[in-house]
């Protein structure tokens, strides 16, 4: 039963990269077969597993979420990994982008403001054999300085502005990704520091969680 479980679950990460994300232009094929390694339904609760690879965010509580896997999909791309990157993430969440990052990069660190939720995906991620990623509990705005430069950012919250500090933890060449906008609605940004100054453009409209600290929206 719990093989063909499995079997289940593994058609259903298939059909979700050849659905969801293929169909929908991402080409990057390293996050491709992320995506079709990675056991996303581990990432949700058990009573939403059946849910784990649809084409929609999950609830993952203290009013977080899972983002939808072609999103998650379009944000890694955008990162342009090739696996001797240190990256940052800001808002560890569940741990399944944390998971992409780290099949796809040479060190993850991910900030998370809810001790809870990082504990819970630290443990998964330790379970599924990941051992290079660095957790801390904090201001995610603020970044990690010192363990700055990073050669890619990506921040899973909706943001008003980019924070200056993790510009300023950026890489020379570095690219980061984020939402920027209201708490309502935001455009996915994308951004390489060149001459020291961030060059951005817009990818497409997406709607996060709010982004909370001293640079994001006040509680």
């Amino acid at each position: 039963m719990k093989e063909e479980l499995q079997d289940l679950y593994r058609i259903a990460r298939e059909r979700m990269v050849e659905n969801q994300i293929k169909a929908r232009g991402i080409t990057d094929e390293r996050v491709l077969q992320a995506m079709r390694k990675i056991p996303r339904h581990l990432f949700v609760d058990s009573a939403l597993r059946d849910q784990a690879y649809g084409d929609y965010p999950l609830p993952i509580g203290e009013g977080q979420t899972i983002s939808q896997p072609y999103i998650v999909a379009l944000m890694t791309e955008a990162l342009e990994l090739n696996g001797h990157e240190r990256v940052l993430e800001i808002g560890t969440g569940s741990g399944y982008q944390t998971a992409i990052l780290a099949e796809l990069a040479l060190w993850v660190y991910t900030i998370e403001r809810y001790a809870f939720l990082q504990e819970r995906a630290k443990k998964i991620l330790f379970e599924l054999g990941y051992r290079n990623i660095s957790f801390k509990i904090g201001d995610g705005t603020l970044g990690w300085q010192e363990a700055s430069p990073f050669d890619a950012i990506i921040v899973t919250a909706g943001a008003p502005q980019i924070p200056p500090p993790l510009i300023e933890q950026l890489a020379e060449g570095g690219r980061i990704v984020i939402p920027v906008g209201d708490e309502f609605s935001q455009i996915l940004v994308k951004g390489v520091k060149r001459g020291g100054v961030l060059h951005t453009k817009n990818l497409e409209p997406v709607r996060f969680v709010k982004l909370i600290g001293m640079y994001g929206f006040k509680e």
